[in-house]
């Protein structure tokens, strides 16, 4: 196998062998980042002190919080068949939100270190009877691996913006070669399923975006309760999941309107936590008053910058809010997904770079379902017109639900198209 594969993979797979024994230089520079989860780094390199389940084992990986928030529907319903599930994800964000939102006995691990070493360690113990990439998070030795003990393997809600398209276009034989282990690509819409097969995948299927059959992101009752009594009726904008850059933009059409909306409340949730602290910095230099989240403190009446600063309360945050601005447009990020925010009932403000969920966002655009801002002065101008107006900005909302409602089903066909491979793992299993 290794001399039918192209130079650049050769290359790459003799280059993670020989920087190997770099990897606890890595990890300790990555560690002392906050990159890496101090207690897990033995993860890292394939190794683990839980045992493997019993049984079948289906093998989900994403690289982050949004890949593994993309699968949820589909591990439950893999756990409500019976079905051992292993989750992989490359990210301590990840990490924290798989205690809270992944299903009982479902067993989350970091991905091991793409070096042959750490792969054959994390696979002889795993044993994966079936491997799902969540978008486009292809690991080469990983993928190599896998293919050498015939593990099936299938892209699920393959996604491929035109900027990774145009990078991996760039090395066309070692994409190819990877694309071609994989017995399905499941895209999240056509023009994904076009661009990987353009790049040489053999079978590819539209199936639509998972995240637009998730169920409403939870919230802790009893916290949401408090935070409704303290915030009232105040004028109330959640800027969800911001990137640098796109608070200070924020915290500016905050200052623009609190001269014709006093009690005004803005809440910011970064897209990395940690940066809570430099944010308030930012609403303190425009004198306004403002709080932390991860401080315990409280969206009392005196606070106008309210920065949630913590994990996992997206949920909590949407529900307090009719309008949500979603983070990662304003900045050059692509763009964050809008559908949780919709589906509880927000009216979205986005700012023009949405490349990373284009068809969803053109979709809410062409029925008003969404508005587009450019820049700190047009995002008050939304805000304002329509907290002047909550029929228009309820109008919005409901366009952009019906939308969404439109675009659903993909779980139902990423099902479909799962159904024979899993047939084909319990029949192994029953017959090993």
């Amino acid at each position: 196998m290794a001399n039918s594969q192209p130079l650049a993979l050769r290359l790459y797979r003799l280059g993670c062998v020989l920087g190997s024994p770099l990897a606890p230089k890595v990890l300790a520079r990555r560690l002392s980042r906050g990159k890496e989860h101090p207690k897990r780094l033995p993860e890292r390199l394939g190794m683990t002190n839980i045992a493997r389940p019993k049984g079948p084992l289906v093998w989900i990986h994403g690289a982050s919080v949004g890949e593994m928030l993309a699968a949820v529907s589909l591990i439950e319903r893999l756990r409500a068949q019976d079905f051992a599930v292993l989750v992989t994800s490359g990210t301590v964000t990840s990490a924290a939100l798989a205690e809270q939102r992944l299903p009982d006995g479902v067993v989350h691990q970091f991905v091991p270190l793409d070096a042959p070493r750490f792969v054959q360690r994390f696979l002889n113990h795993w044993r994966p009877g079936l491997a799902l990439f969540v978008e486009s998070d292809l690991w080469p030795n990983l993928i190599c691996s896998c293919a050498a003990r015939k593990v099936p393997m299938i892209v699920i809600n393959g996604r491929l913006s035109e900027r990774s398209f145009g990078r991996w276009r760039r090395v066309p034989h070692l994409i190819a070669a990877l694309l071609n282990c994989f017995d399905l690509c499941l895209t999240q819409s056509p023009a994904d399923a076009e661009r990987y097969a353009k790049l040489g995948a053999p079978r590819v299927s539209a199936t639509g975006n998972l995240k637009l059959d998730l169920p409403p992101l939870p919230a802790d009752e009893a916290a949401l309760h408090r935070l409704k009594q303290i915030v009232g009726k105040r004028p109330v904008v959640v800027a969800a999941s911001t990137h640098p850059g796109e608070e200070a933009a924020v915290i500016g059409a905050h200052a623009r309107l609190r001269t014709k909306f006093p009690t005004i409340l803005t809440i910011i949730a970064p897209r990395h936590p940690e940066r809570g602290e430099s944010i308030a910095e930012i609403a303190k230099a425009a004198k306004i008053s403002v709080a932390l989240r991860s401080r315990r403190a409280q969206p009392m009446p005196d606070i106008g910058v309210y920065v949630a600063d913590t994990l996992g309360e997206l949920g909590l945050m949407y529900r307090l809010a009719p309008v949500v601005l979603m983070g990662g447009s304003l900045a050059q990020h692509g763009g964050q997904n809008p559908i949780e925010a919709i589906r509880l009932g927000a009216a979205v403000i986005h700012g023009p770079h949405v490349w990373n969920f284009a068809d969803i966002y053109t979709a809410l655009d062409a029925v008003n379902g969404a508005e587009q801002v450019v820049d700190e002065e047009s995002l008050a101008a939304r805000l304002g017109a329509w907290f002047d107006d909550p029929a228009a900005r309820v109008a919005s909302a409901s366009a952009a639900a019906a939308a969404v409602q439109r675009l659903s089903g993909a779980l139902e066909r990423t099902w479909a198209a799962l159904d024979p491979y899993l047939m084909q793992l319990r029949l192994e299993e029953k017959t090993s």
